[in-house]
């Protein structure tokens, strides 16, 4: 980002700061979890079942790693709070993890006076002083409450106390930790002008469509252009009809199973005529008609805290060239209090 801090929105140099350290805040959190990660471990080993519950970016996380509990084994599902709210699902036999950034959301608040939690219910936070590290057994993050609005930091390390579980649960962190104590920072530059015209943004992946429901939140958040996600089978049943040159899509692509499907969508958008930006972590050939951003190849987490701090950079240049304010909320506050 070459900026000049004199000119940048005070929103953007906000959240600036905060991508400064959260690698630093997600190690640190990785390793001072433990304890509580083991317990959430073994909780999970004695119900096999998980219920991931969060709003806005905390619910992006719970759809990023439910397929990496299910991996495991665990019968592992997200829902946004305010629908587990609305039409729940039995807590019976089930491991519950609520994700808040602050601890003080209102559906936060709601749940626990309407439901008091389980038995097997975990709590994930920055504060350790809010209502939800007050009232269920949390993991905290290291770093404290994220200032900015738009979430950067808070999903990073939320993302190291899930490795934290998953490393007690018998994953190897390695590649994971890898990719955080040695990030990598490729040019965004081919990526931002392909999408300088586009009217509007869908994000796509298969086992990474939770980091891709994250970067489109954030992309909404702070250009104020229509921007949202679609899993890769969902965006191909049907809502191919609105690609064309004023569309922008951004896939994301890791070594795994699905990611000849991922190939496929993309060779699809760009017959289409659609601008496409690959995040790539796949080891595969690139794709022809792709702003292409490559990784190492890798996957799960590793691939998630490869691609995300590149995938920020590049939804936060999508919003600075669009808005002179980016980064500051003008209908929505950090801690939503009301639903």
């Amino acid at each position: 980002m070459t900026m000049n801090t004199t000119t940048r929105p005070e929103g953007l140099q906000a959240i600036d700061r905060e991508m400064a350290r959260q690698h630093a805040d997600a190690l640190t959190s990785f390793h001072s979890n433990r304890e509580m990660a083991e317990k959430a471990a073994a909780s999970l080993k004695r119900t096999g079942k998980l219920l991931l519950l969060g709003m806005g970016g905390s619910h992006a996380v719970g759809r990023a790693v439910e397929p990496l509990y299910r991996r495991l084994g665990i019968d592992a599902i997200a829902l946004p709070l305010s629908e587990q709210l609305g039409a729940p699902l039995t807590l019976d036999g089930r491991t519950v993890f609520i994700t808040s950034q602050s601890g003080e959301s209102a559906e936060v608040l709601r749940w626990f006076e309407e439901t008091g939690g389980n038995a097997e219910t975990f709590g994930f936070s920055l504060e350790g002083s809010s209502f939800l590290a007050r009232t269920a057994p949390c993991l905290v993050g290291a770093g404290g409450t994220e200032q900015a609005f738009a979430a950067t930091r808070s999903l990073t390390v939320s993302f190291a106390l899930h490795l934290a579980i998953l490393a007690a649960l018998g994953e190897d962190p390695a590649q994971a930790i890898n990719a955080l104590e040695n990030p990598q920072e490729p040019a965004i530059d081919h990526a931002l002008a392909t999408l300088s015209g586009v009217r509007s943004v869908v994000t796509s992946g298969r086992h990474l469509q939770g980091l891709a429901e994250a970067i489109a939140l954030g992309l909404t958040e702070l250009s104020r252009v229509p921007c949202f996600s679609l899993e890769g089978g969902q965006l191909r049943h049907g809502p191919m009809e609105m690609l064309s040159p004023q569309m922008g899509v951004i896939l994301f692509r890791g070594d795994d199973a699905t990611a000849d499907l991922v190939t496929a969508m993309a060779t699809s958008v760009v017959e289409a005529g659609a601008k496409l930006v690959l995040f790539d972590a796949s080891g595969r050939p690139p794709v022809a008609g792709a702003a292409t951003i490559t990784f190492p190849a890798l996957n799960g987490l590793a691939a998630v805290f490869a691609m995300l701090p590149t995938a920020q950079r590049l939804m936060i240049a999508f919003a600075a060239a669009r808005v002179d304010n980016a980064g500051t909320p003008v209908r929505s506050t950090k801690i939503t209090r009301s639903e």
